[in-house]
């Protein structure tokens, strides 16, 4: 377990926790209620009180970034969890919950239910007070605090929720992992962006769609279509086309995001594709053969993968796999025992 923040300032904070080693437990809570008290701070989120079989048995890791008044936690929780019957405080936010595996179930006004996020679901809504939850064990899901102003008139009283592999959350997914690895590095320019650009595209889930127009999601789209081609990329119909698609944004657009961070798109997918060509070749088990590697990364013929593989690498894959077989050490000969 450990933290580490911005020191006097205050508008960022980060800190990371795990207590699902052995014997972490009794005192997980703790640690993860000091951090969030040191590094995010009662004025973005105040924690509520939580129930005396969580409080014996916290096990969660974990990652959470402040950002101004935002902030965001990506959490895998293998105990359950759940808050004190009466939570109270007064606070005013949105909070929206992601969750990737297990549930979360979240209390609601008097008359309107508990509601219940889960796995391969989102929702967002406004909170005006602190209320119950509880979680299943083995949880992995995010969870975003966000200032009302922008978005509490878009929001109402209405819990949005969808699908968290829809479009604008992928976006908003390849935005919150963006600021967790860059956050150290933000100047307080950036630190206000980042939180901005994160209201801009809670909204866009609000919606359901995109604003394009908004140069400030460029870095997000970018990433967002690199995520999807990472996972697509011996995908036949991997293409600009296709990703803008799955994006719900236009080539046009998607090609202006590329260019805003100086990348081309079809570039990162040839090159993405080269690298686990290579990959492929400095493992000898099992190892396919160049036709089969052309034809699995989706190059046209295997002369044009060994020419785009010698541009990128100034060796053909033949030249490459042999220089990594000459590295590799040689297997241990033990003697044979003499015969009597």
């Amino acid at each position: 377990m450990g933290s580490t923040g911005a020191g006097v300032d205050s508008a960022r904070g980060v800190f990371a926790v795990d207590s699902t080693a052995p014997g972490a437990a009794p005192r997980g809570l703790d640690v993860f209620r000091r951090g969030w008290e040191t590094q995010i701070g009662d004025d973005v989120f105040q924690l509520p009180a939580f129930s005396p079989d969580t409080i014996g048995d916290f096990r969660v890791k974990g990652n959470v970034t402040k950002v101004h008044g935002a902030a965001i936690a990506d959490l895998h929780a293998a105990s359950a969890t759940r808050t004190a019957e009466v939570p109270g405080g007064d606070q005013d936010l949105v909070a929206m919950y992601v969750v990737r595996r297990g549930a979360w179930t979240l209390g609601s006004p008097p008359g309107y239910g508990d509601q219940t996020v889960s796995a391969g679901q989102f929702l967002v809504r406004h909170l005006g007070r602190l209320t119950a939850f509880d979680t299943t064990a083995d949880l992995t899901a995010k969870f975003l605090v966000l200032p009302p102003g922008e978005l509490k008139p878009l929001l109402g009283n209405r819990a949005i929720t969808g699908p968290a592999d829809s479009a604008e959350m992928r976006l908003l997914t390849a935005l919150t992992d963006m600021i967790h690895l860059t956050v150290a590095d933000l100047g307080p320019s950036g630190v206000a962006a980042a939180q901005n650009t994160l209201i801009e595209l809670t909204k866009a889930v609000a919606k359901g769609r995109f604003d394009d127009a908004e140069p400030r999601l460029a870095p997000a789209l970018a990433q967002a279509a690199k995520d999807l081609a990472d996972r697509r990329l011996a995908d036949p119909e991997l293409s600009p086309a296709m990703l803008a698609r799955e994006l719900n944004v236009s080539v046009r657009t998607l090609h202006r995001a590329f260019a805003a961070v100086g990348e081309q798109v079809s570039t990162y997918i040839r090159l993405r594709r080269l690298d686990e060509a290579r990959l492929a070749l400095s493992t000898p088990s099992g190892r396919l053969s160049i036709s089969e590697l052309a034809a699995h990364w989706q190059f046209a013929d295997s002369s044009h993968f060994t020419r785009a593989f010698k541009k990128h690498f100034g060796q053909t894959p033949t030249e490459y796999a042999r220089s990594t077989d000459a590295a590799s050490p040689l297997p241990t000969r033990h003697p044979t025992p003499a015969g009597p």
